[in-house]
């Protein structure tokens, strides 16, 4: 529990780059069934740093099927393209402390350095670890690059972060069931991971643990896609000085064919199932809540 919250806070989290499906809908029922369980309240929050791609229509719209569906939350409404400022003050201060450092690199400087390498190291996603390029780059190249308009991202520097610590952190894991158990983070899992965008001042990873503690969350539930990301965010908060809160991940929604419903798969949304008849006692019926 959040040492300043002695009631349990949860948040729903979604981002705007399109209308929510039946997975969305599953993962906020499953975040109302537990705030209701254990007596705590239920944020909702916008997760628009990606800013080319989430659109104003879509919160509205989010709100409007939330509400249809029969989730109930605390008002006002958090969004991520507001706290910009307090993401970039966060970075500077990594940076500062040798934790962090800016990269210039695109996919193709990257793709060149490991292209001859078998075995090279990727993270729980896939995506290949960063070489580290850009890492030891002297201060003046680096103001160089940025005084003539290069734009860079923000990397961890993941060797550096594991020195600040002796002792292996880890979290409490309660998936879908009320028993906790202690799981073992493995941050190293995921390299030099990008914790602020060449376009905005976080990505998702630093984002997410700045906001869970300043809104006093201390039970996140959240899909099993997130569930080896939690080692990445330990480390943030770790390095952050931030409380570290619960987390429930749930299993996810699948199709016919095994793969997880998602915008990208083009998974039908509840608008979408709104507009052919269903209705919200259906949708939760078919998820299993009553």
């Amino acid at each position: 529990m959040h040492p300043s919250s002695p009631t349990p806070v949860l948040r729903f989290a979604p981002s705007p780059n399109g209308y929510l499906h039946i997975g969305h809908a599953y993962s906020a029922l499953v975040n109302q069934r537990i705030a209701r369980a254990i007596g705590g309240r239920l944020l909702l929050r916008v997760e628009n740093i990606d800013l080319g791609r989430c659109r104003p229509e879509y919160e509205k719209a989010i709100e409007d099927d939330l509400a249809w569906l029969g989730v109930e939350w605390e008002k006002p409404v958090r969004r991520q393209s507001d706290y910009f400022p307090v993401y970039a003050r966060a970075l500077d201060g990594l940076i500062e402390r040798g934790l962090a450092y800016r990269c210039f690199c695109v996919r193709g400087d990257i793709s060149r350095v490991i292209a001859d390498k078998r075995g090279w190291p990727a993270d729980p996603d896939g995506v290949p670890h960063y070489p580290g390029v850009c890492r030891h780059m002297s201060p003046a190249e680096r103001d160089r690059r940025l005084a003539s308009g290069q734009r860079a991202a923000v990397r961890i520097d993941m060797a550096a972060a594991l020195a600040t610590r002796a002792d292996p952190l880890s979290w409490r894991e309660f998936g879908e069931s009320a028993v906790a158990r202690e799981v073992a983070a493995n941050p190293a899992a995921w390299g030099d991971a990008i914790i602020g965008r060449r376009d905005v001042s976080a990505s998702y990873h630093l984002a997410v643990v700045l906001d869970d503690a300043d809104q006093g969350v201390t039970d996140v539930v959240r899909g099993m896609d997130l569930f080896h990301a939690t080692g990445l965010h330990r480390m943030l908060q770790h390095l952050l000085g931030l409380p570290a809160p619960a987390y429930r991940h749930h299993e996810l929604l699948r199709d016919e064919r095994g793969a997880k419903l998602s915008k990208s798969a083009h998974a039908k949304s509840l608008r979408s199932l709104r507009a052919e008849g269903m209705t919200a006692t259906r949708v939760r019926e078919m998820l299993g809540f009553r």
